[in-house]
């Protein structure tokens, strides 16, 4: 993972999740993703599929929610060690 984006993201990396770590693991992730304004991805539930008459602004919210749900999902994947990541 590269922290030169957000250099917080180190944490991430020194401190991956192994399966017996999960609430230091959550706790690290949490402070990246309020770095990064991302921690809603965690707390809302995602967007309805859009409707058919959808207008521009709210297609450019629902496409920054998918933008934000791809980092933080990627974030997660890059943290869990490769002992656990193949569980997934």
């Amino acid at each position: 993972m590269s922290s030169i984006q957000n250099p917080l993201a180190a944490i991430l990396d020194r401190n991956k999740f192994t399966g017996l770590n999960y609430q230091d693991w959550l706790r690290n992730l949490k402070i990246v993703l309020v770095s990064e304004k991302l921690l809603y991805m965690l707390e809302k539930s995602p967007p309805k599929e859009a409707p058919a008459d959808i207008s521009l602004e709210e297609l450019t919210k629902l496409n920054q929610w998918w933008d934000d749900e791809l980092k933080t999902r990627c974030y997660m994947m890059a943290s869990i060690s490769k002992r656990n990541a193949t569980a997934l």
